[in-house]
């Protein structure tokens, strides 16, 4: 089946080709390969590409689309060495927002016979007018980390771009590579229609929670308190990656292995925030081996390949077990040899989410659950306009081109045709302005109306729409060296001698100049203030569901450390245990309030809608609401007067539309608008020579959202917010299957804080600490008292 120079490299090496590799090799069409990491589908996916240019071609070949930038730099340099080896005579390149605007201008006159690029950079040369004569060649799309791509608007838009991809070159092929699937049909589905290939799973992976000096802290999760055993198996380990889910958490645990780091070996830094040139030198040590350890975030969680790595650490728990599993493949990437990765667990009940998680991992049951939602009629709008970009279109052509798109396949063309008219105008309620009269038909065909408005579209291709963010350099007189990036709003929040972290070191803010923080090193002083506001990421709603199964369920808890089962069994003694088929809440008093604790594991975005809806509920009641907290289990809210009937506080009847009049006027919808409309192309946030700040775009946004709710409520983009912001932003959907399944309520009156609920007095403790050993000592003594009142100490 190989040819034989190809056969021949593959004896050279000492290998054997799988069977999966062959199998893409032969197979004709559209395929979908799951194998796992270290398995070979990156070559899989590349050899009938390599295989066909071996014969000769001129122009564009194989595209090659990843959701990482750094991955198509990484494949670029793994996939050289076969090129070299076996012969080939083939440009490779890659297009992504780092490549040299020479280099870019290039690629559109003379393509490389494969081209490694981003869904955005597609985006981009498909609105050139040159995109016929450079696809007009293509034979292959590879998607690579597709399950990534799937997973948000991105998926969307290449999936958009495939389709006009098809168009130009009908005798298109796709390869779709992934490692970790929960629902293969769905995803292929997704790509269109593909063929699933599934290649041998290999040895299970070696994964255990790490041991631990101490016991986890009752609250937190930034998992200092286990930087010295992390060290300790740092030093074991050749190369290790470790694993956390924010950019501040990866700060922080950072500076706290260096303060532990005795033998001074050498440990790098890598997130999405940090300058490009701080990203690259990790890299390339880790490639030249001279790293032992990398702290990282999602930055790294994808394909690459750098360095031999051979333990995985993950430090707080996983919230998903797809990352879970795409995290544990980062080490040893070889096909016949387990991976290793270890747990750590940044709280007393992370401790029952790991362990639920490791359950999962060993079953091979991947959260998830299959896609999906319609495609956006966000991203429909974006491509429409770069559409027009490149060419007149016909509108019949275009929906049936956007038809064949998997996310869009079952689209009306009601849908198509209103997002074709607010391309066209605007809008009923924006129509007399002439900035969103883009569109016109003139014979049948829809073309710009203006040339000029195509390159305002092109600097504003994408569906990520991110907190602004400022470039942070150190203060010189000429230009300093730049260390990574911050949020707009935490750059407003900074007065001149504050100090933060960022790139693993404290730095001074000085002042801020043409955009740009500027600072001036800090070594020694304690960071008062965190670098970024992050996000805390959700719990996958299967794997939520299995902490409380695992909870409830005594028999099982032998995999859980004595302390946390003697935790779960006080829980049972003086309270009850939240068990599947109920909804349990406890009510008790502490000093002069009353708290009450809903057990409902749907998730963080839900509890939080549901503390908004409820509070307003005891509001009417008369109960006095404070405030509440939540988090992915647990919801808790606190107030004058004790909740007495739970039954009636969680009806679901009226409460949709409780939420429809909070959400009316609300930021939620605010900054679910200002998202959209930036995707839809309604707000523009770069503009030749300028670029708004965030103040500047969230005043644009606020105003035209509440001029469309007066004159336009049922605008097209008010309808895609209203039904984006009820499914995921408040995840109402969780909301209402949570309250309407008919489960038994259980309320229970405790004597006093329970266990299960102290952690998050804990966690509502925490609001008002900023750091520094007297706090720090202050939250110890906190979680302490709060302890021994629940009746742990």
């Amino acid at each position: 089946m190989l040819p034989p120079r190809f056969a021949q490299w593959f004896k050279d090496r000492g290998w054997q080709p799988h069977a999966h590799q062959l199998a893409l090799l032969e197979t004709r069409g559209d395929t979908l390969l799951i194998a796992p990491t270290g398995g070979g589908k990156t070559l899989a996916g590349f050899l009938p590409s390599l295989v066909d240019l071996a014969q000769g071609h001129t122009g564009l070949h194989t595209l090659y689309v990843s959701p990482l930038k750094a991955l198509s730099k990484d494949i670029a340099r793994n996939l050289s060495q076969p090129v070299d080896e076996i012969g080939l005579e083939i440009r490779i390149e890659d297009r992504t927002g780092d490549t040299s605007a020479t280099m870019r201008k290039r690629q559109r006159v003379d393509p490389p016979q494969i081209l490694l690029t981003t869904p955005e950079s597609l985006a981009l040369l498909l609105s050139y007018p040159e995109a016929p004569k450079i696809f007009g060649t293509l034979k292959r799309v590879i998607l690579d980390e597709i399950h990534a791509l799937a997973e948000s608007k991105r998926g969307d838009q290449l999936m958009l771009g495939l389709s006009r991809l098809r168009a130009l070159a009908p005798d298109l092929s796709v390869a779709g590579l992934s490692a970790t699937v929960e629902a293969p049909e769905a995803l292929a589905a997704f790509m269109g229609g593909a063929r699933v290939i599934e290649a041998d799973p290999g040895p299970a992976p070696d994964i255990a929670m790490l041991p631990t000096a101490s016991p986890p802290p009752w609250a937190g999760g930034g998992g200092r308190y286990a930087a010295r055993d992390v060290m300790a198996a740092i030093e074991r380990a050749r190369l290790s990656l470790i694993f956390l889910n924010t950019r501040a958490q990866a700060e922080l645990f950072f500076q706290a292995l260096w303060e532990v780091n005795d033998k001074a070996l050498p440990i790098g830094l890598h997130h999405g925030s940090l300058a490009r040139e701080a990203r690259h030198r990790v890299e390339e040590a880790m490639v030249a081996g001279t790293l032992r350890a990398v702290v990282c975030t999602g930055s790294l969680d994808l394909g690459l390949d750098w360095g031999d790595v051979d333990l995985v650490l993950q430090v707080g728990a996983p919230k998903n077990v797809k990352r879970l599993v795409q995290r544990i493949g980062r080490a040893n990437h070889r096909y016949d040899q387990p991976s290793k990765a270890r747990i750590v667990a940044a709280n007393r009940f992370e401790v029952v989410e790991c362990a639920a998680a490791l359950a999962a991992v060993r079953e091979g049951d991947l959260d998830g659950g299959g896609r999906r939602w319609a495609g956006p009629l966000d991203v429909l709008c974006q491509h429409i306009l770069l559409t027009a970009c490149a060419a007149p279109f016909a509108a019949d052509a275009l929906y049936a081109e956007v038809a064949r798109a998997g996310p869009y396949a079952d689209l009306p063309r009601a849908d198509f045709d209103a997002c074709l008219s607010f391309c066209a105008t605007g809008g009923y309620a924006l129509r007399a302005y002439d900035r969103w009269q883009r569109l016109l038909e003139r014979d049948g065909l829809w073309q710009l109306r203006d040339p000029r408005t195509a390159r305002d579209l092109r600097m504003n291709i994408g569906t990520i729409t991110d907190t602004e963010k400022l470039k942070v350099r150190r203060k010189a007189r000429r230009g300093g060296t730049p260390l990574g990036e911050v949020e707009e709003g935490f750059a407003a929040s900074l007065t001149q001698g504050d100090t933060f972290l960022i790139g693993g070191q404290v730095v001074r803010y000085e002042g801020l100049r043409e955009m740009v923080v500027e600072v001036s090193d800090a070594r020694g002083r304690e960071p008062r203030i965190a670098v970024f506001s992050g996000l805390k990421m959700a719990t996958s709603l299967e794997l939520s569901q299995r902490v409380q199964r695992l909870i409830s369920t005594p028999a099982d808890w032998d995999q859980l450390p004595p302390a946390t089962r003697d935790w779960m069994a006080l829980q049972d003694r003086i309270s009850t245990l939240p068990r599947p088929d109920t909804l349990t809440c406890e009510t008790f008093a502490r000093g002069d309030r009353w708290y009450f604790c809903l057990y409902g594991f749907a998730g963080r975005n839900a509890h939080q809608t549901l503390g908004l809806l409820l509070t307003h509920r005891m509001e009417q009641a008369g109960l006095g609401p404070l405030g509440f907290v939540a988090t992915d289990y647990a919801l808790l809210i606190w107030s004058l007067d004790p909740v007495e009937d739970a039954a009636a506080l969680l009806s679901p009847e009226g409460l949709r539309d409780g939420l429809r009049d909070w959400l009316g006027g609300n930021a939620v919808m605010k900054r679910a608008f200002r998202a959209i409309a930036t995707i839809a192309g309604l707000i523009q946030r770069n503009l030749p020579g300028q670029r708004k700040s965030g103040r500047q775009a969230t005043f644009s946004s606020d105003i035209l959202y509440d001029t469309l709710r007066r004159y336009d409520p049922d605008h097209l983009l008010l309808r895609i917010t209203r039904h984006e912001a009820q499914r995921g932003l408040v995840d109402f959907d969780r909301i209402e299957e949570m309250l309407a399944q008919g489960h038994e309520i259980v309320h229970i009156r405790a004597p006093h804080v329970t266990p299960l609920a102290a952690p998050l007095l804990l966690e509502h403790g925490q609001v008002g600490i900023r750091g520094g050993q007297g706090e720090a000592r202050l939250m110890e003594q906190e979680a302490e008292a709060m302890m021994r009142e629940a009746g742990l100490e």
